[in-house]
C-alpha cells in the first residue's frame, strides 16, 4: 500500500493498529475479503497472526474499522470543506472535490472496500455504519438544497435523485479516470458540478 493512500488509518498513526488497517485496506482490494487471510494480513505488517488479534476480535472487526476510519476521515474532509467555501454554489464544488479525492486519492482503496466489501459485513456492523454515513449523505442533502433555494438547481428537481446520481458518477470516475493525466482534481470537480449547475 501506498504511503498516501494509508490516510483512513490516520487515527491509529504509525501504531500497529494503524499498520493494520492500512495493509487490510490495501489487501481487501486487491485480493477481496474473502480470500485474505489473517495470515495475509500479519505478513504484510511484519507480525506474528495471534498478534493481530490483541487489536480486533475478527477479521470482519478490521473490515468495519477499514471502513468505519475512511467514513470518519472523508466526513471530515468535506466538513472543512463547506466550512471554507463562501456560496452554495462553492459548497457544491467542495463536496465534490473532496467526494472525488475520496475515491481517486489518498483514500481511493478503502473507499473501494466501501463499496465492493458491503456485503461481507456482519447486519449489526452494516447497520452501525449506515448511521455513519447518514450524516456524510445529510451534508450532500442539505447542500443541495441550499443551493436549490438559492436557485442554482431547478425547483422540480428530486434532490434524493440528483445525489444518487452524483453518487453513481463519482464512484465509478476510478475506472476511467487518470491522476496523472491532464486533468486533475479540481478541474474534475469543475466538471461534474455542471452535472448539478449547468453553464
Amino acid at each position: 500500500m501506498t504511503e498516501s493512500s494509508a490516510s483512513p488509518a490516520r487515527s491509529g498513526g504509525d501504531s500497529p493498529r494503524g499498520r493494520l488497517l492500512a495493509a487490510a485496506a490495501h489487501l481487501f482490494r486487491t485480493r477481496g475479503f474473502e480470500r485474505t487471510t489473517v495470515r495475509d494480513l500479519a505478513q504484510a505488517v511484519g507480525i506474528q497472526s495471534g498478534s493481530i488479534f490483541h487489536h480486533f476480535k475478527s477479521k470482519e472487526e478490521i473490515l468495519r474499522c477499514v471502513m468505519e476510519e475512511v467514513i470518519r476521515f472523508n466526513t471530515l474532509r468535506m466538513e472543512q470543506g463547506l466550512a471554507a467555501a463562501d456560496s452554495p454554489r462553492n459548497k457544491l464544488l467542495a463536496l465534490l472535490r473532496s467526494e472525488l479525492t475520496a475515491i481517486n486519492g489518498d483514500t481511493g482503496e478503502a473507499m473501494a472496500v466501501l463499496i465492493f466489501e458491503w456485503r461481507s459485513l456482519t447486519p449489526e456492523s452494516q447497520e452501525y455504519l449506515l448511521d455513519l454515513r447518514a450524516h456524510y449523505e445529510r451534508l450532500w442533502l442539505d447542500t443541495l438544497a441550499e443551493a436549490q433555494r438559492a436557485g442554482l438547481i431547478a425547483e422540480h428537481r428530486d434532490l434524493f435523485v440528483l445525489r444518487r446520481f452524483l453518487a453513481g458518477a463519482t464512484g465509478w470516475s476510478h475506472y476511467w479516470y487518470r491522476p496523472d493525466g491532464t486533468l486533475d482534481i479540481e478541474k474534475l470537480a469543475r466538471q461534474a458540478l455542471y452535472l448539478v449547475i449547468p453553464e
